[in-house]
């Protein structure tokens, strides 16, 4: 492992990620996000899936304390079918033993058999990619939709800001952990479900954040007075923080929750 990645790991556990001092964080420490991306065939693969994550992979995980589980399928910006999955941990230890503890869960191995023994001829999946992500510490938690208990309307916006180096990187998250840009969000109507910084995963320095909206007019509400905001307007103004300086390009993928999803 390159002593840049060892960095950035031991810093993403040691500090937030702003790089604030701990005392003036919240008590509890930002959780880390298994964020897993299964590109599927259209066929018998999507069902199958969805059995597996509802019948064995979702309640074992929680067993094993992760909760709660975001299941979400495709609706634009990505090739479908595909399913998304996050999976909150509480520490690095917990990501890199998760998959350990679930093969010792004997319910596990039992209720996923089907899944976990795909023939070679007949996989579950095509591929899957995984990321690791560190909660920013103004948002250290999944923050599960009001609309989840009831099953109410939920459209997922997922984002990924990429980065042109680690400065720029740096100050993209500074923005939003604590410049102020977060609290815009939640004032103009864009309601976070995380935000995180990638220590591990694709297209790196970025990071990525989920919005939910009750559907695409309620979205393209709050996106119009987010834009018009005066206090966004004076922080996006401010030197060494525009878009041309520290962001070199967004990914915007639309998702819908799973019939299981926990969020």
């Amino acid at each position: 492992m390159s002593s840049v990645l060892r960095g950035g790991i031991a810093a993403a556990a040691a500090l937030p990620a702003g790089g604030a001092a701990q005392e003036t964080r919240p008590a509890a420490p930002p959780e880390f996000y298994v964020w897993r991306h299964y590109i599927l065939r259209t066929g018998t693969q999507p069902r199958r899936l969805a059995e597996f994550m509802q019948g064995a992979a979702l309640p074992a995980l929680n067993r094993l304390g992760h909760t709660p589980i975001g299941a979400f399928e495709a609706v634009a910006g990505v090739p479908s079918p595909a399913l998304f999955v996050l999976v909150p941990c509480p520490t690095l230890e917990s990501v890199g033993t998760l998959d350990a503890r679930l093969e010792a869960d004997e319910e596990f191995m039992r209720a996923g058999a089907g899944y976990i023994d795909a023939a070679a001829t007949d996989p579950a999946y095509v591929r899957q990619e995984s990321s690791l992500l560190s909660a920013f510490p103004s948002v250290p938690r999944i923050e599960v939709p009001s609309a989840t208990a009831g099953k109410g309307p939920r459209l997922f916006e997922l984002r990924t800001y990429e980065a042109p180096g680690e400065r720029a990187h740096r100050a993209k998250v500074r923005m939003f952990d604590e410049l102020g840009e977060v609290e815009i969000f939640r004032r103009v109507g864009l309601t976070p479900v995380f935000f995180g910084r990638t220590i591990v995963g694709p297209r790196m320095p970025n990071l990525t954040y989920m919005l939910v909206h009750e559907n695409m007019a309620a979205r393209e509400r709050a996106w119009d007075a987010f834009r018009t905001d005066p206090a966004w307007k004076k922080l996006a103004a401010t030197p060494g923080y525009s878009d041309a300086e520290i962001v070199s390009n967004i990914t915007t993928v639309y998702l819908r929750p799973a019939a299981y999803s926990q969020i």
